[in-house]
């Protein structure tokens, strides 16, 4: 059925009792992906429930969510004087009783200390607050980036926002301003980027990281593939770098870092710098995007002058792990101050970020220092957490390196690996016959079997003729990874 428009009159074709249907909304919508909660965690949560409801009938006594970097649905437990603080922040009577918080709950005295300076600023957690951030907050991540990089950070550059993905949506929004709009993403990719791009309706042009070098950036690569799309007509203005990767767990040297910016530079390229696994470091020591800019901008007069750079960071991740407090904050470094202003516009828009999220981060960039009540705890806690990840993500490096068919990158970052895997012909026939592709079939056959959720390789794009998936090391235990390993020499069984 047609529906037919001209200036003057609009005719709505009747699809029955509702306005809305699958055929009428948002097509951008419809066109968005997102595969780390796609089919495969709908399935694995209807596995958990059936569980939950006392089934006995499944191959598997246990869940594993490897889907998703959401760390304390994995048992990563908070740490004390962020959830000590929070508690405070959220019932602010309990500063009347300080006796009883010492004594009877073991609140030191800084936790009440950092309260009270938190509840000066934002007076209640209940409360909007500026829609760039509490003023005091935003402070304190100046700070906090000027202690990091060496050099002065505005408070007036800072945008708290619910998480780094908001504030990756409020960018895209801004620099896509037409469906000839384009951003270079790295693949594989996060795909929060193709599936802001897709409801924008902009372009993603892709361009390909190294495997073979721990899945390095290749500036060839980006050249190439900025000069395709240009060819082809797409207005590239924007490029996202994620550093620690996300999927790949890849951590930039300052000489990569350098390389990007330089396109940057001769390209007149927005940088987005995902910059939300920084204290998720294996190997090596992290370099912030901004750093590296202002290193150039003194070593190097007049070139990188102008370069827009728009560098993220999240409670989410990290040592933190407090996803579902949606806090985060994006710095913006060389922009017109016209843009800035629209940029202000959009995020009032929405009024302010989370009150308590944004607490969380003044928490999470002022944490306790040597010679506080706290900091014991907290330093215990933080490297606890820290070492733990790093064992495990060796641990499962180390089974991927027995499994046949399955290559995988020594894990530098982050809190992923994504390993490669080749499969037999007729595992590629039979995942044909389903109409899936083969590491879909492959990992949709693992949760089956084992419980295990992943995420094939093809929701973060992946290079033709190869195969990969992507699993978080967060879960405590081993007893998970024995299971992959099982299943897998099961499944080479079972199709050569």
């Amino acid at each position: 059925m047609t529906v037919t428009y001209n200036p003057k009159r609009t005719i709505y074709a009747d699809f029955g009792p509702r306005r809305l249907h699958a055929d009428n909304i948002n097509p951008s919508v419809k066109a968005a992906k997102y595969a780390v909660r796609g089919e495969l965690a709908v399935r694995a949560e209807e596995y958990r429930v059936r569980l939950a409801n006392g089934e006995k009938d499944l191959p598997f006594d246990s869940v594993i969510f490897a889907n998703i970097g959401n760390p304390q649905q994995l048992d990563q437990k908070p740490i004390t004087f962020f959830r000590q603080v929070l508690s405070l922040l959220e019932n602010p009577a309990l500063l009347e009783k300080p006796d009883v918080l010492s004594s009877a709950f073991g609140y030191p005295q800084d936790v009440v200390d950092r309260t009270k300076l938190l509840l000066d600023d934002v007076q209640s957690v209940g409360a909007y607050s500026h829609s760039q951030g509490a003023p005091m907050i935003r402070d304190s991540v100046a700070r906090f980036i000027e202690e990091r990089d060496g050099f002065p950070a505005d408070p007036q550059d800072l945008y708290l926002c619910a998480g780094a993905s908001s504030g990756v949506s409020t960018l895209m929004n801004i620099i896509c301003h037409h469906p000839s709009a384009g951003v270079l993403v790295p693949i594989p990719q996060y795909p929060l980027y193709t599936a802001t791009l897709s409801l924008l309706n902009a372009q993603c042009v892709p361009y390909h990281l190294e495997e073979e070098k721990a899945w390095g950036t290749n500036v060839r690569a980006i050249r190439e593939s900025l000069a395709k799309a240009k060819a082809e007509g797409t207005d590239v203005r924007a490029i996202v770098v994620i550093n620690p990767g996300n999927p790949t767990g890849a951590s930039l040297s300052p000489e990569d870092i350098k390389d990007v910016l330089d396109v940057a530079a001769e390209e007149k390229l927005v940088v987005i710098a995902d910059e939300v696994y920084q204290t998720n470091i294996f190997v090596g020591e992290f370099t912030s995007f901004k750093k590296r800019l202002r290193q150039l901008q003194q070593e190097v007069p007049d070139k990188y002058d102008h370069v827009e750079l728009a560098s993220l960071h999240s409670v989410s991740k990290g040592m933190v792990g407090e996803c579902g407090h949606r806090g985060g904050y994006f710095e913006l470094v060389g922009f017109d101050p016209l843009v800035a202003a629209q940029i202000y516009k959009s995020v009032s828009i929405m009024l302010c970020p989370p009150v308590i999220g944004q607490c969380l981060v003044e928490l999470m960039v002022n944490p306790p220092l040597k010679g506080d009540a706290s900091y014991a705890l907290y330093s215990q806690e933080y490297n606890g957490i820290r070492d733990g990840l790093h064992k495990r993500a060796l641990a499962l490096y180390e089974a991927f390196k027995q499994m046949e068919g399955v290559e995988c990158q020594e894990p530098q970052g982050a809190m992923y690996l994504f390993p490669s895997i080749t499969l037999p012909a007729k595992a590629m026939e039979a995942a044909a016959a389903e109409g899936r592709t083969a590491d879909e079939f492959y990992c949709l056959r693992l949760l089956d079997a084992t419980g295990v959720c992943v995420v094939p390789g093809s929701g973060f794009g992946q290079k033709e003729n190869t195969l990969h998936f992507r699993t978080t090391f967060l879960a405590p235990g081993t007893d998970w990874v024995d299971r992959i390993v099982k299943f897998h020499a099961e499944f080479m069984a079972e199709y050569k």
